[in-house]
């Protein structure tokens, strides 16, 4: 266990070192919340659109920011295997499970608070616009999107494991499209018929964004249960895939 601590606490170190982390991680979320809420407020009451109401727009926000912490997992992995960091450390007793729960833990604590910081944005600019928000819903909606961060997470070991530090950002950039465009963050997934719809509920991004709009509105039926069945399925297989070839690029350097 105290080897895990050590090392989490030198991959903690490192993000916070990196002023980028604070700009994308937490930075970008938010300024993307004031500009959408701007938008939402130049947009005539007659149209009938609130997916950029703040009640609606935080969740897609917080679904958007957590590629960023995808990224900052990728390029943590990615970079210590080029510098062949790993590669040393792969000497000492440590075991696979302490590298995989090491680089884990500390962006799993970066995703939770920046879910925390942008509903806590949320609640201000609610106030500021005079839209009902609940607080116990934004706590919720923390909750319900912990599958969909562990998702993210466990991409970003993946990609950091199987690719270059140069190759591996740019398939994070790929992922991180997707869930901007296809996950219902900047329009109206339901809204829609055909071959894009159907694309758009198979991903686990959209199931994220609906989840955390039901939490906020603290509904929880069926239909909330089930966009959190899908995360927590994509989070399960992607993460077990990525902790098996973890475990077989670690032998692999080795041998």
């Amino acid at each position: 266990m105290n080897r895990i601590i050590a090392f989490a606490g030198r991959n903690l170190k490192e993000l916070l070192r990196d002023p980028l982390s604070y700009i994308f991680c937490i930075g970008f979320p938010l300024v993307m919340l004031i500009v959408m809420t701007m938008v939402n407020s130049s947009i005539p009451a007659e149209a009938g659109m609130t997916i950029f109401r703040i009640d609606n727009l935080s969740a897609g926000i917080s679904v958007f920011g957590m590629t960023f912490v995808m990224l900052f997992t990728c390029l943590s992995v990615s970079k210590d295997r080029a510098g062949s960091f790993l590669v040393r450390l792969y000497a000492s007793p440590m075991h696979p499970w302490d590298f995989i729960i090491g680089y884990m833990m500390p962006v799993f604590v970066l995703a939770v608070a920046q879910s925390i910081v942008t509903f806590a944005a949320s609640l201000i600019v609610g106030v500021v616009t005079d839209v009902e928000i609940s607080i116990l819903g934004c706590m919720a909606a923390v909750v319900a999107l912990l599958p969909l961060s562990v998702m993210m997470i466990s991409t970003g070991l993946l990609f950091g494991t199987l690719f270059s530090e140069k190759a591996a950002p740019g398939l994070c950039s790929i992922v991180i499209s997707l869930a901007s465009f296809l996950g219902g963050v900047w329009f109206d997934v339901e809204g829609i018929d055909g071959v894009l719809n159907d694309i758009c509920t198979a991903l686990p991004f959209f199931h994220g964004t609906k989840a955390g709009r039901m939490a906020v509105a603290l509904d929880f039926g069926s239909e909330f249960r089930l966009h959190i069945a899908v995360m927590s399925g994509y989070a399960a297989a992607v993460t077990v895939i990525s902790i098996l070839l973890f475990r077989r690029k670690m032998k692999a350097d080795v041998s």
